[in-house]
């Protein structure tokens, strides 16, 4: 019996052995797993913080990069708005861009004496040419009523005309705005038609400069430079032109010399 207590007795001392040893083991291993909790977290930290500064960074870099984007389109867009109004805006001649400058002048076509049936005026041609010389504007002369066609039916109306002065159909509204006033006119009877007097009468030359021109057949300017400086109260009156009215109809060469030589006598430009 004792050596069975004895076995017994040993057999119990080596569980219990065996007991403490494995108590121990665990222990390690809860502290073994803590410890490599805290090295996994300890290590996780750093990459969170690393993924926040590169996150950061990648922020403060795409905040430049769509500030530069919206800068550069804010100028592009400001170019192109610049483009369109600049193109949409019609330009508009400045106030010295308009002609100071003005050819009024009477003529007729139809039948005139030395140049038979014409199409234009022999004054109207040289008008044409002084405007085209000097940039000026033109105006036309026009009575109410229309005269003849023929020579001798105009030679008619002329006469009656000394005591029964027509009527301007138009008058120039802007008169103001001219500085220089050329004033031609055919020779009839030897002086101003009657119809070339009435405009003179109905504008204001004061402190103008005015320059008479006329087409003739032979008589020259026979004396109206001195009528046209009676009606022109005011004004500077200066030497006019006078051109044979076959000249003007037939020969523009003849005639655009003649008018060059006389503006640059008179200091004009042409």
């Amino acid at each position: 019996m004792k050596k069975v207590f004895a076995l017994l007795l040993c057999t119990l001392m080596c569980f219990c052995l065996s007991a403490c040893s494995n108590g121990g083991n665990p222990g390690e291993v809860s502290n073994s797993g803590a410890a490599a909790n805290s090295n996994l977290n300890s290590s996780t930290k750093p990459d969170s913080s690393d993924v926040v500064n590169n996150s950061t960074i990648d922020e403060s870099e795409t905040g430049n990069s769509n500030n530069s984007s919206t800068s550069e389109n804010s100028d592009n867009t400001d170019i192109t708005a610049n483009s369109t109004i600049s193109e949409s805006v019609p330009e508009v001649p400045s106030d010295s861009e308009k002609s100071n400058i003005l050819v009024a002048y009477f003529s007729l076509a139809d039948e005139q004496y030395e140049v038979g049936v014409i199409e234009k005026g022999n004054t109207e041609i040289i008008a044409e040419i002084i405007a085209e010389k000097t940039g000026a504007d033109l105006f036309k002369i026009t009575a109410t009523t229309e005269y003849p066609t023929t020579y001798n039916g105009l030679l008619d109306i002329s006469r009656k005309e000394e005591n029964d002065p027509p009527q301007l159909a138009e008058t120039v509204t802007n008169m103001a705005d001219y500085d220089t006033v050329f004033i031609g006119y055919p020779i009839w009877w030897g002086n101003l038609p009657t119809i070339v007097k009435v405009f003179l009468e109905n504008h204001d030359f004061s402190g103008k400069t005015v320059i008479p021109f006329c087409t003739h057949a032979g008589s020259g300017l026979s004396g109206t430079q001195k009528s046209v400086e009676n009606l022109c109260s005011g004004a500077e009156v200066k030497n006019g032109l006078a051109v044979r009215g076959s000249t003007a109809q037939n020969d523009r060469s003849a005639s655009e010399k003649a008018v060059a030589d006389w503006l640059a006598e008179l200091g004009i430009n042409g």
